[in-house]
Protein backbone atom coordinates (compact mmCIF):
# COMPACT_ATOMS: atom_id res chain seq x y z
CA UNK A 1 0.00 0.00 0.00
CA UNK A 2 1.44 3.33 -1.09
CA UNK A 3 1.59 6.38 1.17
CA UNK A 4 -0.49 9.29 -0.20
CA UNK A 5 1.78 11.93 -1.76
CA UNK A 6 -0.36 14.91 -0.78
CA UNK A 7 1.00 16.72 2.28
CA UNK A 8 -1.09 19.35 4.01
CA UNK A 9 1.30 22.25 4.89
CA UNK A 10 -0.80 22.91 7.99
CA UNK A 11 0.23 19.53 9.36
CA UNK A 12 3.98 20.24 9.09
CA UNK A 13 5.55 21.23 12.38
CA UNK A 14 8.42 23.66 11.88
CA UNK A 15 11.15 24.33 14.47
CA UNK A 16 13.37 27.32 13.60
CA UNK A 17 16.58 26.35 15.34
CA UNK A 18 19.20 28.84 16.49
CA UNK A 19 17.33 31.98 15.53
CA UNK A 20 19.36 35.23 15.61
CA UNK A 21 17.49 38.28 16.90
CA UNK A 22 17.58 41.59 15.08
CA UNK A 23 15.48 44.31 16.70
CA UNK A 24 14.61 47.72 15.27
CA UNK A 25 12.70 50.66 16.68
CA UNK A 26 11.98 54.24 15.69
CA UNK A 27 13.25 56.47 18.47
CA UNK A 28 10.54 58.98 19.57
CA UNK A 29 12.81 62.02 19.34
CA UNK A 30 11.73 65.61 19.91
CA UNK A 31 12.34 68.44 17.46
CA UNK A 32 16.00 69.37 17.24
CA UNK A 33 17.28 66.17 18.87
CA UNK A 34 19.13 64.80 15.83
CA UNK A 35 20.41 68.27 14.98
CA UNK A 36 21.94 68.50 18.46
CA UNK A 37 23.58 65.10 18.01
CA UNK A 38 24.82 66.06 14.56
CA UNK A 39 26.32 69.35 15.77
CA UNK A 40 28.12 67.58 18.62
CA UNK A 41 29.55 64.90 16.33
CA UNK A 42 30.62 67.24 13.52
CA UNK A 43 32.45 69.53 15.95
CA UNK A 44 34.40 66.51 17.20
CA UNK A 45 35.00 65.33 13.65
CA UNK A 46 36.53 68.69 12.79
CA UNK A 47 38.84 68.74 15.80
CA UNK A 48 39.80 65.08 16.36
CA UNK A 49 41.76 62.55 14.34
CA UNK A 50 39.78 59.51 13.26
CA UNK A 51 40.13 56.14 14.94
CA UNK A 52 40.85 53.31 12.50
CA UNK A 53 38.98 50.05 12.98
CA UNK A 54 36.46 48.67 10.47
CA UNK A 55 35.98 52.04 8.77
CA UNK A 56 37.21 52.30 5.18
CA UNK A 57 37.55 56.06 4.92
CA UNK A 58 35.28 58.35 6.87
CA UNK A 59 35.74 59.38 10.50
CA UNK A 60 35.24 57.47 13.74
CA UNK A 61 35.47 58.97 17.21
CA UNK A 62 37.19 57.40 20.17
CA UNK A 63 34.84 55.02 22.06
CA UNK A 64 34.07 57.48 24.84
CA UNK A 65 30.44 58.45 24.22
CA UNK A 66 29.40 56.60 27.35
CA UNK A 67 31.15 59.31 29.36
CA UNK A 68 30.48 62.42 27.26
CA UNK A 69 28.65 65.49 28.54
CA UNK A 70 26.20 65.89 25.62
CA UNK A 71 22.59 65.78 26.93
CA UNK A 72 21.40 64.39 23.58
CA UNK A 73 23.96 61.58 23.63
CA UNK A 74 23.09 60.74 27.23
CA UNK A 75 19.39 60.63 26.32
CA UNK A 76 20.06 58.28 23.39
CA UNK A 77 22.14 56.00 25.61
CA UNK A 78 19.37 55.89 28.23
CA UNK A 79 16.82 54.94 25.56
CA UNK A 80 19.15 52.29 24.11
CA UNK A 81 19.76 50.83 27.57
CA UNK A 82 16.01 50.55 28.13
CA UNK A 83 15.65 48.95 24.69
CA UNK A 84 18.22 46.20 25.23
CA UNK A 85 16.83 45.56 28.73
CA UNK A 86 13.52 44.67 27.09
CA UNK A 87 15.34 42.24 24.78
CA UNK A 88 17.28 40.43 27.50
CA UNK A 89 16.58 38.01 30.35
CA UNK A 90 18.86 36.52 32.98
CA UNK A 91 19.04 32.74 33.26
CA UNK A 92 19.44 32.08 36.99
CA UNK A 93 18.65 29.39 39.55
CA UNK A 94 15.20 30.99 39.76
CA UNK A 95 14.59 30.56 36.04
CA UNK A 96 14.39 33.41 33.54
CA UNK A 97 14.28 36.75 35.34
CA UNK A 98 14.47 40.42 34.47
CA UNK A 99 17.91 41.91 33.95
CA UNK A 100 18.98 43.93 36.99
CA UNK A 101 22.68 44.47 36.37
CA UNK A 102 24.25 47.68 35.14
CA UNK A 103 25.55 47.47 31.58
CA UNK A 104 29.07 48.54 30.67
CA UNK A 105 28.55 50.84 27.71
CA UNK A 106 31.06 51.75 25.02
CA UNK A 107 30.01 54.15 22.28
CA UNK A 108 31.44 56.01 19.32
CA UNK A 109 30.29 58.26 16.49
CA UNK A 110 30.72 57.64 12.77
CA UNK A 111 30.75 60.06 9.85
CA UNK A 112 30.81 58.42 6.41
CA UNK A 113 31.48 60.55 3.37
CA UNK A 114 30.72 59.56 -0.24
CA UNK A 115 32.79 56.50 -1.15
CA UNK A 116 33.27 55.32 2.45
CA UNK A 117 32.33 51.91 3.88
CA UNK A 118 32.90 49.57 6.80
CA UNK A 119 34.66 46.24 6.36
CA UNK A 120 33.30 42.95 7.70
CA UNK A 121 33.68 42.78 11.47
CA UNK A 122 32.03 41.92 14.79
CA UNK A 123 32.20 43.41 18.30
CA UNK A 124 33.82 40.77 20.54
CA UNK A 125 33.43 41.15 24.28
CA UNK A 126 29.95 42.70 24.16
CA UNK A 127 26.48 41.12 24.28
CA UNK A 128 24.35 43.65 22.37
CA UNK A 129 25.47 46.15 19.75
CA UNK A 130 23.32 49.09 18.70
CA UNK A 131 23.41 51.47 15.75
CA UNK A 132 21.44 54.73 15.60
CA UNK A 133 21.27 56.84 12.45
CA UNK A 134 21.49 60.54 13.29
CA UNK A 135 21.37 61.51 9.61
CA UNK A 136 20.99 58.88 6.91
CA UNK A 137 22.18 61.30 4.22
CA UNK A 138 19.22 60.61 1.93
CA UNK A 139 18.11 63.43 -0.32
CA UNK A 140 14.57 64.35 -1.29
CA UNK A 141 14.78 62.29 -4.50
CA UNK A 142 14.64 59.07 -2.50
CA UNK A 143 17.33 57.34 -4.56
CA UNK A 144 19.36 54.42 -3.25
CA UNK A 145 22.45 55.93 -1.65
CA UNK A 146 24.03 52.61 -0.69
CA UNK A 147 25.70 52.38 2.70
CA UNK A 148 23.42 49.56 3.83
CA UNK A 149 24.06 47.65 7.04
CA UNK A 150 24.64 44.07 5.94
CA UNK A 151 24.50 41.02 8.25
CA UNK A 152 26.06 37.65 7.42
CA UNK A 153 24.53 34.32 8.34
CA UNK A 154 26.77 33.01 11.16
CA UNK A 155 26.09 29.41 10.09
CA UNK A 156 27.99 29.91 6.84
CA UNK A 157 26.89 29.56 3.25
CA UNK A 158 24.90 26.31 3.72
CA UNK A 159 24.15 24.67 0.32
CA UNK A 160 24.83 27.83 -1.67
CA UNK A 161 28.24 26.59 -2.81
CA UNK A 162 26.68 23.77 -4.80
CA UNK A 163 23.12 24.89 -5.44
CA UNK A 164 22.87 28.70 -5.17
CA UNK A 165 19.30 28.77 -6.45
CA UNK A 166 17.93 26.61 -3.63
CA UNK A 167 16.13 28.24 -0.69
CA UNK A 168 14.30 26.86 2.35
CA UNK A 169 10.56 27.03 1.62
CA UNK A 170 9.88 28.10 5.19
CA UNK A 171 8.77 31.49 6.46
CA UNK A 172 11.70 33.49 7.80
CA UNK A 173 14.30 31.13 6.33
CA UNK A 174 14.66 32.32 2.73
CA UNK A 175 17.87 34.21 3.52
CA UNK A 176 19.54 31.29 5.33
CA UNK A 177 23.15 31.03 4.21
CA UNK A 178 23.12 34.48 2.64
CA UNK A 179 22.98 38.04 3.92
CA UNK A 180 20.33 40.41 5.20
CA UNK A 181 20.55 44.17 4.69
CA UNK A 182 19.00 47.14 6.48
CA UNK A 183 18.63 50.53 4.83
CA UNK A 184 19.60 53.35 7.22
CA UNK A 185 16.73 55.64 8.22
CA UNK A 186 17.21 58.79 10.26
CA UNK A 187 15.87 58.30 13.79
CA UNK A 188 15.88 54.50 13.64
CA UNK A 189 17.81 52.25 15.98
CA UNK A 190 18.82 48.63 15.45
CA UNK A 191 20.12 46.15 18.05
CA UNK A 192 21.84 42.86 17.25
CA UNK A 193 24.08 40.28 18.97
CA UNK A 194 27.62 41.64 19.08
CA UNK A 195 29.08 38.41 17.68
CA UNK A 196 27.04 38.73 14.48
CA UNK A 197 29.37 39.66 11.63
CA UNK A 198 28.33 42.74 9.68
CA UNK A 199 29.59 45.36 7.28
CA UNK A 200 28.45 48.60 5.65
CA UNK A 201 28.42 48.82 1.87
CA UNK A 202 29.89 51.83 0.08
CA UNK A 203 27.97 55.01 0.79
CA UNK A 204 27.03 56.88 -2.39
CA UNK A 205 25.22 59.95 -1.03
CA UNK A 206 26.33 63.52 -1.56
CA UNK A 207 26.51 64.65 2.08
CA UNK A 208 27.87 63.03 5.25
CA UNK A 209 26.00 60.14 6.83
CA UNK A 210 26.16 60.29 10.63
CA UNK A 211 25.57 57.42 13.05
CA UNK A 212 26.25 56.37 16.62
CA UNK A 213 27.27 52.86 17.66
CA UNK A 214 26.99 51.41 21.17
CA UNK A 215 28.20 48.18 22.76
CA UNK A 216 26.54 46.72 25.87
CA UNK A 217 28.52 44.26 27.94
CA UNK A 218 28.51 42.95 31.54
Amino acid sequence: MNIPLHIDPNHIEIHRLFATPLATVEVPVVSGFNEELSDYILVRQTNETSEQHSNVGGWQSSPDLGNCDSPAVKSLIDFSRSFVDKLTVLNSVHGLTEVTHSWKIEGWANVNFPGCANALHAHPGAFWSVVYWVDDGHDSLGKDNGGKLEFYDPRGILPAMYSPALRFRIEGCLNAGYTQTITPITGHLVAFPSWLQHSVSTYLGTRPRISIALNFSV
